[in-house]
């Protein structure tokens, strides 16, 4: 396995409870995977959020889906998730996303980083472009819970 993968930083302005729950209810999740470009319907998500259980979700677009599946490696509320996962359930290869929150004045501060060799250097570039848009819909459903 090489080092490929990607790093994000991004710092929220939302308590870091709040910024958790993005990443484990899947009333929030719904929302902000995939981007503002596709849909992934609540009903197709599961999460068993705990080291060993499992999640899936189904992100869909014009003409097209991607059925995820993975499994929560590591949970350690509110600072550290280590999900692994794939859009082809018949390969057990898995990358993994290591999400580490930190509070960070009134916000909170999010380092993701994605790994596993299984993508091109290019893919993961792509993949990096892909994950900051779903960043950008995660702070805009922070705003949205926060004002309602």
């Amino acid at each position: 396995m090489t080092d490929l993968g990607y790093d994000i930083e991004r710092t929220f302005d939302a308590p870091r409870d709040l910024v958790w729950k993005m990443w484990t209810d899947p009333q929030h999740f719904s929302y902000w995977w995939g981007g503002t470009a596709v849909d992934v319907p609540l009903e197709s998500i599961t999460f068993d959020v705990r080291p060993g259980g499992v999640w899936n979700a189904q992100m869909v677009g014009e003409g097209w889906s991607i059925n995820w599946v993975g499994e929560f490696w590591e949970v350690d509320e509110p600072e550290k998730l280590v999900i692994a996962f794939t859009d082809d359930a018949s390969n057990p290869a898995r990358d993994t996303f290591t999400v580490v929150l930190t509070e960070h004045g009134d916000g909170t501060h999010m380092l993701l980083q994605q790994r596993g060799g299984n993508l091109t250097a290019e893919q993961y570039e792509q993949a990096r472009e892909g994950t900051a848009s779903f960043m950008d819909a995660m702070a805009e459903r922070l705003a949205e819970v926060q004002t309602s």
